[in-house]
C-alpha cells in the first residue's frame, strides 16, 4: 500500500487499483484526480475534515464510491449517501479493511459541545484517530498519523498519545495552522515521542508518500 499525505488532515491510500480518501477538507487542495476511489472516511463533521465540494468531486468521478463517517457526518452531509459508523464497527470495501475506534471529538473548550468522531485503522496497519487521542486497543500500529497542532490539543498531549500508541512509524497531520517554525518544533517533539517506543518519525509534507 502507498499513503500520500495531502494538506492538513487529508490522506489518500492506494492499494492495487483501489484508493481510500480520509478527511478531504477545506484546507486541502481540491481533489480533481480521484479515479479508482472505492471509499471515503470522514472522521467528524468539522469542515477542515470534509466539504460538500470535496465529496462531490470524488463522487462524480467515482459514482459507486462508499462514504463512511461518524453519526454527525451522516447528519451534516445529508446530500450524500453516508453510512454512519461507530467504535467497534468493521467494514471491508475494495481491498481495504476498516476498523473504527473512539467515538467522541477531543474537548476544545467546555463552552463548545463535543461532537461525534471516529478513528480508523486501515488494513490493521495505518491508524488515524481524527480529532481525538483514541488509542486502538490490542493493535500493533505500523503507521500512525500524529496530530501536530489544533485548538483541541497541546503538544504534550500529542506526545503522550504517540507514546501510548508506540507505532513503528509516525508522521504529522493536522498542521496547516502552523508556521514553518511551528512545524519544526512540533516535528521535533513528535519525533522524540515516537523514538521512545523504538519507532521512526517521518516529517512528511503534502505530496510526500510512504509505502507500508
Amino acid at each position: 500500500m502507498r499513503l500520500t499525505k495531502l494538506e492538513h488532515a487529508a490522506l489518500v491510500i492506494e492499494d492495487s487499483a483501489n484508493k481510500l480518501y480520509i478527511d478531504p477538507g477545506k484546507f486541502t487542495t481540491p481533489i480533481t484526480e480521484s479515479s479508482g476511489a472505492v471509499a471515503v472516511v470522514v472522521t467528524h463533521q468539522h469542515d477542515d475534515h470534509w466539504t460538500p465540494e470535496q465529496l462531490r468531486r470524488i463522487v462524480e468521478a467515482n459514482p459507486d464510491v462508499r462514504i463512511f463517517g461518524a453519526a454527525g457526518v451522516a447528519a451534516a452531509a445529508s446530500d450524500f449517501a453516508v453510512q454512519a459508523v461507530a467504535a467497534g464497527d468493521e467494514i471491508d470495501v475494495g481491498t481495504f479493511r476498516l476498523r473504527f475506534f473512539g467515538g467522541k471529538h477531543a474537548q476544545i473548550h467546555p463552552s463548545i459541545p463535543i461532537i461525534d468522531n471516529v478513528g480508523v485503522l486501515v488494513n490493521d496497519a495505518l491508524y488515524y484517530a481524527g480529532d481525538s487521542f483514541a488509542v486502538p486497543q490490542d493493535v500493533a500500529v505500523d503507521v500512525l498519523a500524529a496530530p501536530a497542532a489544533a485548538p483541541w490539543m497541546k503538544i504534550s498531549e500529542a506526545m503522550d498519545y504517540v507514546m501510548a500508541v508506540a507505532p513503528r512509524r509516525a508522521f504529522p497531520t493536522h498542521e496547516m495552522l502552523l508556521s514553518q517554525a511551528g512545524k519544526a518544533l512540533s516535528n521535533a517533539r513528535l519525533a522524540w515521542a515516537t523514538e521512545q517506543g523504538g519507532g521512526e518519525y517521518l516529517p512528511l509534507e503534502p505530496g510526500d508518500t510512504l509505502d507500508f
